[in-house]
């Protein structure tokens, strides 16, 4: 059985390649993923803290690049509620909360490599 929390992309021009290409994002309990669809340069963030008591903003790190904050669909971990989460995309970070309880994952940076992704990488 694999976990599927959140799998989505965002399109942006790649801190490696340079190419305007999809940012497929992927996050699970035990690790995030950011992977460019183009040249495979990925960043893994791993789990730091989780639950209720995360104020936004929290660990959030300056970082070289741009933050990107997005709204994806995904089931909640917590209530099951298959609905709306903020999802922030940092240099040195990775964090998901629910709209719906506020019960929030945040996951900092710690292995970057280039290669192309065997599984993948086409999001519906």
């Amino acid at each position: 059985m694999s976990e599927q929390f959140i799998y989505t992309k965002y399109r942006t021009v790649c801190y490696n390649c340079g190419v305007d290409a999809d940012q497929v994002i992927k996050v699970v309990s035990q690790k995030g993923e950011v992977i460019c669809a183009n040249c495979g340069a990925t960043r893994v963030f791993v789990p730091r803290v989780e639950g209720y008591d995360v104020p936004e903003g929290t660990h959030t790190h300056i970082g070289r690049y741009d933050v990107w904050k997005l709204k994806t669909d995904a089931i909640c971990k917590k209530c099951g509620v298959h609905g709306v989460h903020d999802l922030v995309v940092g240099a040195n970070h990775l964090s998901t909360r629910c709209h719906n309880c506020g019960y929030a994952h945040f996951y900092k940076f710690d292995l970057e490599y280039i290669g192309q992704c065997p599984i993948s990488t086409n999001v519906g």
